[in-house]
Parts: structure tokens; C-alpha cells; sequence
């Protein structure tokens, strides 16, 4: 059992984040400790689809020929497409001999690390105008002031 949780301590390190994240979403009132925890959440969130995208053993999929001269020998585009096709002797090696790890995974979560990035500071900058507006970025605060706005009709 416990080699079992020591083999996949990335997905115990994720579900703590993730866990510790949403905690902080929901038990805070605080705007700025709420953004934190989602960002914290987005994080474990990204570790996870990096690490189930690493393969063991695995090897970037680049295809590199031997030879430079591009005469009698494919080159590496044309065998990374005829994949099964046989590589001429002393060419690259034949695409089911390598095992190949997907990039695909860590080119989705370095744009959506762009993504998170950017509305992280959106989030911040909304934070900044309630706190301009409001005088205060806790929940209960923002929530009196509009009750009693919409109660009275008046902004005091």
C-alpha cells in the first residue's frame, strides 16, 4: 500500500493543493486571500496534467537523420510522417522503437498558464476598484455598504 502512495506522491501533492486552494476560496471573505487560493487551485490543477503527460522512458518526439545530405536518405519531417515506413540503414530509428512522450499536454498548460496569469491580474485590478469604491475587500463589508444602498437608496 505504501508503495503504492510513494510511487504516485505527485497525485497526493496535487490533491493537497487543490484541496488547500478551494478551502481558501470559500473560507475567506478576504478578495485578495481568494484570488490566492485560486491560484493555488490552478496550480495543482496544471501539475496534474503535466504529470499524467510525462511518459517514463519516454523521449521528446524529434526525429533526427543521421546523414545531412538530403539525397537517399528521408528526412526527419518525412519520417516523423511516414511513421510506419522503414528508415534506410544508418537514418533515424524506426518510429515504434522509441517511446515518445506527447507534448501536446505541456504546450496546453504553458498557455493556460499565460490564461491564469492574465486574469489573476484582471482579478487584481477589479480588487483595486472595489477597494476604491468600497473602502474595504472583505465580502461582509461590500455586502453591508450594497444591502444598505439598496435598503436606504443612499451610499453612507
Amino acid at each position: 500500500m505504501f508503495s503504492a502512495i510513494f510511487e504516485n506522491f505527485h497525485y497526493t501533492i496535487v490533491i493537497i493543493l487543490m484541496m488547500t486552494g478551494l478551502y481558501v476560496v470559500f473560507s475567506s471573505g478576504n478578495l485578495i486571500k481568494k484570488l490566492v487560493g485560486l491560484s493555488v487551485f490552478q496550480t495543482s490543477v496544471f501539475l496534474l496534467y503535466i504529470s499524467i503527460g510525462k511518459v517514463r522512458g519516454g523521449q521528446p518526439p524529434i526525429l533526427v537523420d543521421d546523414h545531412s545530405s538530403g539525397g537517399e536518405h528521408a528526412s526527419a519531417a518525412t519520417n516523423l510522417l511516414a511513421g510506419a515506413a522503414e528508415v534506410p540503414a544508418g537514418g533515424a530509428h524506426h518510429a515504434s522503437d522509441v517511446l515518445y512522450s506527447n507534448p501536446l499536454p505541456h504546450v496546453l498548460i504553458l498557455t493556460a498558464i499565460v490564461v491564469g496569469v492574465a486574469t489573476l491580474a484582471i482579478g487584481l485590478a477589479l480588487t483595486v476598484r472595489i477597494r476604491e469604491v468600497y473602502g474595504s475587500i472583505e465580502e461582509d463589508v461590500i455586502n453591508e455598504i450594497d444591502y444598505r444602498y439598496n435598503l436606504e437608496g443612499t451610499d453612507s
